[in-house]
């Protein structure tokens, strides 16, 4: 088994102190882990520095008591601008309909304040998805790849035999057994439902 996931994680929790640095109000990441392998569609980012400091602005916003969403945590707004911007983040257009300022980029002064941050997580990423790569090549990726989920955020229903449900991003159910607290069985994703004939 490949030792870049712990080293990816180190790295996550690296980047996310030099933020602290500048923003000491910032919490602790708790599982830099829980980022790795599962994009946001809500914030939609890729896993990058620029995902990273957008997770900081939530985190600011929990800490000040600053309901920064909506819509279920898909709806960005002003709130959630006004701390991206003052963490050097930047969102030039009008809102989104669907999930308002969540698309925000990096200003200059941000790019050239986190460079040596921001060039060091970029390493650790390419060794990550080449390990990735390696490590799934020519094997059996599991529900993912029947859904065709990329792991991008997309949820979908999964059942255990006791009858309850979680909804959960298939790549990540396909990396280890979700397991029900009241019957001890692992959660699945059920196979679709052959279409009727017609005519």
């Amino acid at each position: 088994m490949s030792t870049t996931p712990p080293v990816l994680a180190a790295e996550l929790a690296q980047a996310w102190a030099d933020i602290q640095r500048h923003h000491p109000e910032l919490p602790d990441l708790a599982a830099p882990e829980s980022l790795i392998g599962e994009s946001s569609s809500a914030c939609g980012h890729e896993l990058s520095f620029e995902r990273l400091l957008h997770e900081a602005v939530h985190g600011i916003a929990a800490a000040r008591g600053i309901r920064d969403t909506s819509r279920a945590g898909r709806y960005h707004n002003r709130r959630f601008l006004a701390i991206a911007e003052e963490l050097g983040l930047d969102h030039p257009e009008e809102p989104h309909p669907s999930s308002g300022f969540s698309l925000v980029t990096l200003k200059p002064d941000a790019k050239r304040r986190y460079r040596p941050t921001i060039d060091r997580l970029q390493r650790a990423l390419k060794a990550h998805d080449a390990a990735v790569a390696s490590d799934t090549a020519g094997t059996f990726r599991g529900p993912a790849a029947r859904h065709g989920s990329s792991g991008g955020g997309v949820r979908v229903k999964a059942v255990c035999d006791c009858g309850r449900n979680v909804r959960v991003v298939p790549s990540v159910l396909a990396q280890a057994p979700i397991v029900c607290g009241g019957c001890g069985k692992p959660f699945r994703i059920p196979e679709p439902e052959p279409l009727a004939a017609v005519g």
